[in-house]
Formats: structure tokens, sequence, C-alpha cells
């Protein structure tokens, strides 16, 4: 092959000096935007941007976990010693229950204007769920829930009422006002719980990570089920396989 033909002209380096541009902009203004927040409309990001975008979002949520930890850890830590185990019936006779570890000194909490962390047990002291990234040898905390309308259980909602941000309570809940006979947890249906609830100010830079996270998280589920029902819609052809038959059948005739 003659030298010449190996080279390009000027005109055509141009052009794929142009389109590097154009894909390397491209992708810096999607990273910027899932980086520092921007209005993304995710449906027009394809299937690895939004693997990438989520990867990105979760990290995120979890380095400012880490910076809210280091806040609250020991606080949450010093309440640990009052999980006990207690009397399944009579927590289910008695409704909700609540007692104040610690006054708050904040507003009183309604159902979207505080951040939380929290322990929950079973009446034999097993620990269902809780704040801590292993509760048995805990060394952090995980990212705090940010309360919102209907979120939650409802005995939480009516275990709270009254207490104010900045506040710790005890809260049992009968099995009726917890997950009821629609969800098996510390071995049964309609079980009491307790739960040590551990309040501060809502974090609103959390709540709108966690708002991102979900978006992305809905264009992603969106983008699978979209690429599975092209892949399952598209018809087999299935001559290839019959002339392997045929030929197989003429064969043994022969």
């Amino acid at each position: 092959m003659e030298e010449n033909m190996l080279k390009t002209s000027w005109k055509q380096r141009v052009v794929i000096a142009l389109v590097a541009a154009i894909l390397l902009g491209s992708s810096v203004a999607i990273y910027v935007a899932i980086i520092l927040g921007g209005n993304v409309d995710y449906t027009k990001m394809t299937t690895t941007q939004l693997e990438t975008a989520y990867e990105k979002a979760y990290e995120e949520i979890n380095t400012y976990a880490s910076t809210l930890s280091a806040q609250h850890f020991n606080n949450l830590l010093s309440y640990k010693s009052n999980v006990k185990a207690f009397n399944k019936n009579t927590a289910n006779d008695n409704g909700v229950t609540s007692k104040d570890l610690k006054e708050g000194d904040g507003e009183t909490v309604t159902s979207n204007n505080y951040s939380a962390y929290y322990i929950g047990w079973c009446s034999d002291e097993t620990v269902f769920d809780s704040s801590f990234d292993n509760y048995e040898s805990p060394t952090a905390l995980k990212a705090p829930i940010s309360v919102e309308p209907s979120s939650l259980i409802e005995g939480w909602y009516l275990g709270t009422e009254g207490m104010k941000i900045g506040g710790v309570r005890e809260v049992t809940i009968p099995g009726a006002l917890a997950y009821g006979d629609t969800y098996e947890i510390c071995g049964g249906y309609n079980t009491p719980l307790k739960f040590i609830i551990y309040t501060f100010p809502r974090d609103e830079h959390l709540s709108e990570l966690n708002t991102k996270l979900n978006n992305i998280y809905s264009a992603l589920a969106s983008a699978y089920a979209a690429s599975y029902s092209n892949s399952s819609s598209t018809p087999i052809d299935y001559s290839e396989y019959s002339d392997t038959e045929t030929t197989s059948e003429d064969e043994t005739k022969e």
C-alpha cells in the first residue's frame, strides 16, 4: 500500500477534531450536570450514562452520610443500652406509647421538617433495623432518613407527636399500627415494635441528594424495561434451525 493512501487531508483532520470536541463536550456537560446537581433530563441519557450517574449519586450520599455520622454517632450510640426485651401482648394492648429520653429544644416535629436516626427492635430484643452500619459492632451511621408524609408506618407519626426536634424518644408501636398483617417481621404478623428515634433539623442537602438518586433510579428502571421490551419483541428467525433439522432428516433418510 502506498504511503500517501495512509495520510488524511487537512479537511479530514478538521472534521475528526470537531467530532472529538463535540463528543468530549457532551461527556463533560453530562458529568458536570451530575456532579453539580443541575437540571438533568435523565430520560434522555443512555443506560450506561444512567448507571454512571447512579453510582456517582450513591457515592455522594455515602460521602455526605460520613460527615453527618461524625456529628451524631456517639450520641445515638449512648442510647444503645435502652434496647431491651418487652412484653408483646402488653405492647399490643396499650397502643402507641412514648417516653422522652432527651427533650428537644427545636420546633415541634411535623411530617416533613426533620431527619432521624433510629434503632428498631422486637419484643425478644432482636434489632431488625438501625442506622448503625453494623449493630453488633458499630463504627459509623448510615444516611439518616428524611421524614416525608406517609413514607413511614403510622405508629411512627403517632409516637412522635409533640416531640421537639433535637430530642430522642423511645416509642412502642402495636402491630396493627406497624406492619399489621401485610408484612412479616420479628417472626410473625401484627407484631409490636419498639424504636429509639433520634431527631435533628431536616437536612435539605441530603433530601436533594435522595431526590436525585430516586430520579436516576426511576429513569434507569425505565431504560432497563425498554431494553428488555425491545429485545423480547424482536422476532426470532427459526429458518436457520429449520434448515438444519431438514438437512439432518434428509441425511438420515439417505
